[in-house]
């Protein structure tokens, strides 16, 4: 599947990228999605991969060092919005909401996440095209999900919810699928979710993730397409976690 091959009346596909954060713990002033890897900021990588699957609008939302991100990482077809003051990642995909074009899909993903690959990317599309869900998340199994969120699916395999690990209750933990921050929404009914967000959890934030529980009691299909390849959904936090990614994509021959 590429995505030009959709577009179209019911098959347009925008995408969203989350780079306004800091990354304090990168040790450094400079935003985190332009570290480097293989030489090429983060946030670079990331767009190839929205490129490679035909994807021609995306959303980039930025914050710190705004001026810097967009300056670096300009490219044809891509908005830069502002997300100021930062107040959550369903915040951060609030202030796209003009940008994005009623009637098609949404792909929402990280732009410190740059191992991602096309493929990966595509069955997550083809998921949410071809099975009529409201959203759809991109999962990754393993046997312990640590500190992720994990998904909760009902009988049918319809998921539920996004239970935060700190909420979780022991049977919950005990779920080896978790959520990696990909997702593809249809893009009407992610509008109407991110209008219903509330601030009332302990961070005061809203959440992109309590769009599923939103979509899900309003009678909407979630569904999951599952990745196994933990490496491909990692996000870069910290410079040892920039240098083991480097690694992976070296022996990826990438």
């Amino acid at each position: 599947m590429n995505a030009n091959d959709n577009t179209g009346e019911g098959r347009l596909i925008d995408a969203v990228v989350l780079a306004a954060g800091k990354g304090t713990r990168m040790k450094s002033d400079l935003p985190k999605v332009l570290h480097l890897i293989a030489g090429r900021p983060l946030l670079d990588h990331v767009l190839d991969t929205v490129e490679a699957v035909g994807i021609d609008h995306t959303v980039v939302v930025v914050g710190h060092e705004a001026d810097l991100v967009e300056s670096t990482c300009r490219r044809g077809g891509i908005d830069f919005v502002l997300q100021e003051p930062q107040l959550g990642t369903g915040h951060a995909v609030q202030v796209t909401v003009d940008n994005l074009r009623a009637g098609g899909y949404c792909v929402v993903l990280a732009g410190d996440v740059p191992l991602l690959r096309a493929e990966t990317l595509e069955r997550l599309i083809d998921g949410t095209v071809s099975s009529g869900a409201a959203a759809v998340v991109l999962t990754c199994v393993v046997e312990d999900a640590g500190a992720y969120g994990r998904i909760v699916k009902d009988a049918g395999g319809r998921i539920q919810k996004i239970v935060e690990a700190r909420d979780a209750s022991e049977a919950e933990l005990a779920i080896g699928e978790y959520n990696t921050g990909v997702f593809c929404f249809k893009t009407d009914l992610l509008i109407e979710a991110l209008g219903n967000l509330t601030t009332d959890n302990q961070q005061g934030e809203y959440y992109l993730t309590d769009t599923v529980a939103y979509l899900v009691a309003a009678g909407h299909p979630v569904e999951a397409v599952a990745t196994h390849d933990a490496d491909e959904v990692v996000g870069i936090n910290t410079v040892a976690e920039l240098a083991e990614a480097e690694q992976l994509l070296a022996r990826r021959g990438e």
